[in-house]
């Protein structure tokens, strides 16, 4: 059977093209999800990990917790849910560093719930639906950084949450580091749509374990 490389050639710049509107319309998407604060009353207040040094949140952290903590003293919600695990070595898990934090910011030990076990934003979303479920309560609004409000508002849909994004406006992340992870998240939501972003988080660790092994072997005996 002779093949029709013209049509073939075609077929494939269709879909090509298919693909990078597809791509640019979930950017636009995800920036325009950044600019948008959706605050309302709510069960919990969810904040999103990120790096924490010996107990102190990053920069980073620090703008995402004050800002939650700014919403718990408006009564947005009687409660701040703060996601995070540790890294290898480290001594505090980012949730236990970032509700000191806020502890030391006036609100109140019980007002507090900490998730110490997670390392990526459907981890920590899911752990905190668990939690909230438990209790009977499904309203949240999330706390992060702008250019992550539209994914992590569709993996708390995903996993059943009734979930807004409040995002900090006072992130250290600015200039070309902010527009990389724009498009880095408008890849993963347009990934997450297509494949589910429980599934895609799966993948991804998985790639992720395989890529550290094969690294661990490739090193001289005794670095690691």
């Amino acid at each position: 059977m002779t093949v029709n490389w013209k049509i073939v050639r075609r077929a494939g710049l269709v879909v090509l093209l298919a693909a990078v509107v597809y791509y640019v319309v979930t950017f636009v998407q995800v920036w325009w999800a950044a600019r948008q604060d959706d605050t309302r009353r709510s069960d919990a207040i969810v904040v999103l990990g990120a790096a924490q040094y010996n107990g102190t949140p990053s920069p980073v952290f620090k703008a995402r917790l004050d800002h939650a903590a700014d919403l718990y003293d408006h009564r947005v919600a009687p409660m701040i849910v703060v996601t995070g695990g540790k890294q290898t070595g480290d001594v505090f898990t980012e949730a236990t560093s970032g509700a000191n934090y806020l502890h030391e910011k006036g609100i109140p030990d019980n007002a507090i719930v900490r998730e110490t076990a997670s390392h990526t934003s459907w981890e920590s979303l899911a752990a905190a639906a668990r939690v909230l479920r438990a209790r009977g309560e499904s309203h949240v609004v999330l706390v992060s950084d702008p250019f992550h409000a539209l994914r992590i508002r569709s993996i708390a849909s995903e996993l059943g949450l009734d979930a807004v994004t409040s995002p900090t406006r006072t992130s250290p992340i600015t200039g070309f580091a902010e527009w990389r992870r724009f498009l880095s998240e408008a890849l993963g939501v347009a990934a997450g749509r297509i494949v589910g972003f429980g599934r895609l988080d799966r993948g991804t660790d998985r790639v992720g374990r395989l890529v550290a092994g094969l690294g661990t072997m490739a090193l001289p005996s005794g670095v690691v």
